[in-house]
């Protein structure tokens, strides 16, 4: 039997714990270096992240089909900027009654309680994370205006590389690496106040799920003058086929299956749904705002509008182009809390933690989210005849 990454996630948490308690300062120390290595290694894959799924990205998107391609990525675009904001606004009202209790000035340097590793490899990455997206942008918008595919098709081989190497190196590393920060912290008596967090905070971040996608299909109901409750029930079967295999496109064909019998026009379903299994990630987005402002309070830091309104913007963009495999969406976002919100390392290591906790969850949302903005988009874009022939081009 196959055992997953969320099942090797919390068995890693579990066993850091464990270990943590009563494990001799070597063996910490072994991991501790393992974790700076694979840190750095991490830090030098960011920027090529960036821009092996930004660039290709939009290139390939430019070259779409035309008006129905711009109605369904601008409601994607739309639905995920407001998942950000709900995320924000919901983490500030609550954090303070949810967390109350919760100490954090013992973990304001959680550096200092930490065992340093025996030794540390400098891995400078090639470039800046804004170099990185910089570079994304003029790349991915001059192949969407240019007809040649020369470049199109080798940045879509360097995105393939990228997915290589998350899919085959970095995900089944993680484990070992969410081990390592867990038996450290647990050696430097930080682990219970930050489990307490994570308990509370994977709470709000399933009801605020729940919360996006009663709005989702009520903008939705309200345009087709349907019960959005009737609506959510009947895209069940795509939400818990996402619960299980943990992808947006493999759940595409009972995603597809459901909302054709919600009534969606059988090519724009066949255009948007695997397009949006692609670039909709509310779910994914609301995980990670609600995350990085618990890490922030961990830390004793906190988010200002200000600065979470252009993380939640740049998010928006990244999580279209995040790779379909699980925790792909985090390790796009791990450049930006890294250059925006100023996460080290240690941050962005428990922020992988508690993102795949739950990543389940948010494909989940992702993914019947998708349905609405499938029914949004066949009602906005009419019964337009040129839609027809554009919209069957995505076909299967």
């Amino acid at each position: 039997m196959k055992f997953g990454l969320l099942p090797r996630i919390i068995a890693a948490i579990a066993l850091g714990i464990l270990l943590g308690s009563f494990s001799p300062e070597w063996l910490i120390q072994l991991f501790a270096t393992f974790n700076g290595l694979f840190g750095n290694f991490l830090g030098f894959a960011i920027p090529l992240i960036i821009i092996g799924f930004i660039a290709p990205g939009i290139g390939s998107m430019g070259k779409g089909a035309g008006k129905l391609l711009g109605i369904t990525t601008g409601f994607a675009y739309a639905s995920t900027i407001t998942a950000g904001l709900v995320a924000y606004f919901s983490a500030t009202v609550l954090y303070p009654v949810l967390l109350k209790n919760q100490s954090f000035k013992e973990f304001e340097n959680p550096e200092d309680a930490l065992l340093s590793p025996f030794f540390q490899v400098d891995m400078p990455p090639v470039m800046g994370v804004m170099t990185a997206l910089l570079i994304s942008f003029t790349l991915g918008l001059g192949l969407a205006a240019i007809k040649g595919n020369t470049l199109q098709n080798a940045m879509n081989d360097f995105r393939d590389i990228i997915e290589k190497l998350i899919e085959k190196v970095i995900i089944p590393l993680l484990p070992v690496h969410i081990f390592g920060i867990f038996a450290n912290m647990t050696q430097g008596g930080q682990v219970g106040a930050i489990i307490s967090v994570f308990a509370k905070v994977f709470v709000m971040i399933i009801a605020l799920h729940l919360l996006f996608l009663l709005l989702q299909y009520s903008a939705a109901g309200s345009l087709m003058k349907a019960n959005p409750l009737r609506l959510m029930k009947n895209m069940m079967p795509a939400y818990f086929t996402a619960l299980g295999t943990q992808s947006s496109a493999s759940t595409i064909p009972v995603t597809l299956k459901q909302v054709k019998k919600l009534g969606a026009r059988e090519k724009v379903a066949d255009f948007s749904v695997p397009l949006l299994a692609t670039i909709h990630l509310s779910g994914s987005t609301i995980t990670i705002v609600s995350c990085a402002i618990a890490v922030m309070m961990l830390q004793g830091q906190t988010a200002s509008f200000a600065e979470i309104l252009p993380f939640i913007l740049m998010l928006g963009i990244t999580m279209i182009a995040a790779p379909g495999v699980p925790g792909g969406a985090v390790m796009a976002a791990l450049g930006l809390l890294e250059s925006m919100l100023g996460f080290n390392e240690t941050m962005l290591a428990l922020m992988i933690a508690l993102y795949l906790a739950q990543d389940s969850f948010g494909t989940a949302c992702n993914v019947t989210g998708d349905g609405a903005l499938t029914l949004l988009s066949d009602k906005v874009s009419g019964k337009d005849k040129k839609l027809q022939p554009q919209s069957a081009v995505k076909a299967g």
